[in-house]
């Protein structure tokens, strides 16, 4: 069986992560379409899985979650028989949770945006924390009940609730302009001056442009959703464990401790070949 080089390997995911497309990145690299496709795949589960058994016991403060939305193979108004059996399955959003102060994304999730979806992810986030935290999200109804089923009153709850004004008619890919923000204490004694979903919003940011998928108004969205959750599991091994945060001038995985060094593009390409073992930090 042939296999790629270990420099044509990292010169394949430096580019998927630095927002080229598939086919951009086949141009720059000159390895086939497929051989980049599979790539990702293999690669992207490594990352899937050693994140998994490394964001273990943070000892998280403040935690911030939303969602972002994208779509693969056609937007749910768009999807129809013919290109569901391609594999087109409409509007798909991810989950994000980050600490506020080391930047660590805990944990995310792709699916639908949803009551289940929601209390799997804050399930999941609640197994990672060492600690009480307290937390933040937008105002969505479904993180009422997931939040209780996953902290119980075992947390400081407090929902970011956004006002907005009319939308302009005449600017139609234009949201409408946030006018206030009403926060709202759920669970617990939450700190007032720390209620916020600024960091993950400006994190949901950076997936737009660090993630060709994310891209709006063009042709690069995910095609197959098991690609659109390998994508989102490399973009946030590259956020968490290699690139340095400007503030903090360590990774976000160093900052939080489950790390003691800067990873490399080639250390992440090598969990490809053993990725169901946690190296040592």
């Amino acid at each position: 069986m042939n296999r790629l080089p270990l420099a044509k390997r990292v010169a394949v995911i430096s580019a998927l992560v630095e927002g080229c497309s598939v086919r951009s990145t086949v141009r720059l690299t000159g390895v086939a379409k497929g051989t980049v496709l599979s790539l990702l795949a293999r690669v992207g589960a490594a990352c899937a899985l050693y994140q998994d058994e490394a964001i273990r016991n943070v000892p998280a403060k403040r935690v911030q979650i939303d969602e972002i939305w994208s779509f693969v193979g056609a937007k749910a108004k768009n999807v129809t028989a013919e290109n569901r059996a391609r594999g087109a399955v409409g509007d798909v959003w991810t989950f994000v949770a980050i600490e506020a102060q080391s930047k660590l994304v805990l944990s995310w999730l792709v699916g639908l945006r949803d009551a289940g979806c929601a209390t799997e992810f804050l399930q999941d986030v609640a197994g990672r924390l060492a600690n009480r935290i307290q937390l933040t999200t937008d105002g969505h109804k479904m993180y009422l009940s997931a939040v209780e089923d996953a902290f119980g009153g075992s947390i400081d709850y407090s929902m970011l609730i956004k006002l907005y004004g009319a939308a302009d008619t005449e600017k139609r890919y234009s949201p409408a302009v946030c006018i206030g923000c009403v926060p709202q204490d759920v669970t617990g004694n939450p700190d007032p001056t720390h209620v916020s979903t600024s960091y993950v919003e400006r994190q949901n940011l950076n997936v737009r442009m660090n993630n060709r998928r994310f891209t709006r108004l063009t042709n690069a969205f995910s095609k197959k959703v098991e690609n659109h959750a390998h994508s989102m599991a490399l973009f946030h091994m590259h956020h968490n464990f290699v690139r340095v945060h400007q503030t903090l001038r360590v990774t976000p995985a160093m900052e939080a401790g489950l790390t003691s060094r800067v990873w490399s593009i080639a250390d992440v390409v090598a969990l490809a070949d053993e990725p169901s073992i946690v190296k040592a930090a």
